[in-house]
């Protein structure tokens, strides 16, 4: 199990601990220093099931600072993939992947214990 995480972000934390706690092995991977390519976005993505939209951490300053709420609509999905690639602070975290049909984006503990059993 990968978890590709954000030492510094307090939702990335409480994950953790969840893990931690529920005796979960796993990788721990800094999404920072060792950034997600795009091959790795584009599994994750087609295995979580969610919309590419749903991968950007929206609340992030980076994401602010660049106005992406106004511009990601009109980029193409290959454009959007590539800028996700670009910075690790762009994406949206914790993700979990469990495997290569299971990946779970951000921290509902609810979620996380159904996919965990």
């Amino acid at each position: 199990m990968l978890f590709v995480w954000y030492p510094n972000c307090n939702t990335c934390k409480k994950a953790k601990a969840y893990l931690d706690s529920h005796g979960k092995t796993y990788t721990a991977r800094d999404i920072k220093a060792n950034r997600p390519t795009e091959v790795e976005l584009r599994t994750w993505q087609a295995a979580s099931g969610l919309p590419l939209k749903k991968f950007f951490n929206t609340s992030g300053q980076l994401y602010k600072s660049m106005a992406l709420k106004d511009k990601l609509s009109a980029m193409t999905e290959n454009a959007q993939f590539a800028l996700l690639a670009s910075d690790g602070m762009l994406v949206k975290r914790p993700i979990l992947v469990l495997d290569d049909s299971r990946v779970l984006v951000g921290f509902r503990e609810s979620e996380w214990a159904a996919a965990l059993e």
